[in-house]
């Protein structure tokens, strides 16, 4: 069974989306099958209760069942799942306590909109993580606004390693350098593609991105490729997550989950709570995506 430690902490987490009947009810059968076909795409760890998975319209009871069936799943991934969406820091130590006891490896905490009161950030962020002996990592949700971080502040929050590392989505280079410059014994983790290889060149060493929900594979092999030191392949592998990318930008969450139904996953349509819909267009044009995929040899 894998282990998420210091040296275990980079690399992948992909994230989880969640499956839905035409009522918009949770199909927790499909989310099994759906976790496991993540597990499948060969990527070290998974990232549950995120906000590919609609985290903000999932109750607590929801968000924690969610976290249980991942790790029951998880094959030889680690699991992290956010715990402080609730509205007040005391509900939010609650929260962590409860999503401990679902076996997680990992915790994740939002930056909760405290992006211009980094004092308040700091001090709260803190306060969590230190209620808690599992692994913590931050994310600057944009959910909750402000979500950006600074580097001097993240700093303050790795120095004594406190926290293992953060989903960046700055998607400014600048911006993911600081974080870097900050980092100590942290990760420094990816959530935007155009800059997804320089700043791997940076220093950053994980991916927490949206088309990992559906094409973990893709990114897994550009991890590989990036560590063995094979810049050439590297970037090629680069590219076809670009492409990724682009085909599922336009409504992404139904737009991934209609590829991974057509990837195998048959019982995952492409309901969300939210307001997407999928043209017959769009259908289509997300079918020739997967075709080519498959006939280049990047999916099955």
């Amino acid at each position: 069974m894998a282990k998420l430690t210091r040296e275990t902490k980079d690399g992948i987490y992909s994230l989880m989306l969640t499956p839905y009947f035409e009522d918009r009810s949770i199909d927790y059968k499909t989310y099994e099958e759906y976790t496991e076909w993540q597990v499948s795409q060969g990527v070290a760890h998974l990232f549950a209760v995120c906000g590919s998975s609609e985290m903000t319209l999932l109750t607590l009871e929801e968000r924690l069942k969610l976290a249980e069936l991942t790790v029951k799943h998880k094959g030889n991934t680690t699991v992290v799942a956010t715990a402080n969406l609730e509205a007040t820091k005391e509900e939010n130590l609650e929260e962590i306590k409860k999503m401990e006891q679902t076996g997680v490896d990992g915790i994740v905490l939002t930056t909760k909109g405290l992006g211009d009161d980094e004092e308040t950030l700091v001090s709260y962020i803190k306060e969590l993580a230190s209620s808690t002996e599992l692994p913590v990592f931050m994310y600057e949700f944009p959910g909750f606004q402000p979500h950006l971080i600074s580097g001097k502040a993240y700093g303050e929050l790795t120095k004594d390693g406190l926290i293992w590392g953060i989903k960046d989505t700055t998607c400014r280079l600048d911006m993911i350098k600081d974080k870097i410059d900050n980092k100590n014994d942290s990760t420094i983790i990816q959530a935007n593609m155009p800059y997804l290889f320089d700043s791997y060149v940076a220093g950053a060493r994980g991916v927490m991105a949206t088309p990992t929900s559906c094409g973990g594979a893709f990114f897994q092999r550009f991890h590989e490729a990036f560590v063995s030191g094979d810049m050439a392949l590297a970037e090629q592998r680069y590219n076809e997550i670009i492409l990724l990318d682009n085909a599922i930008d336009s409504g992404f969450m139904a737009s991934a989950k209609e590829l991974i139904r057509l990837q195998g996953v048959e019982g995952f349509n492409w309901y969300t709570r939210g307001s997407h819909d999928l043209s017959g267009a769009r259908l289509r044009s997300i079918k020739s995506f997967h075709d080519w995929c498959v006939a280049n040899g990047l999916m099955k």
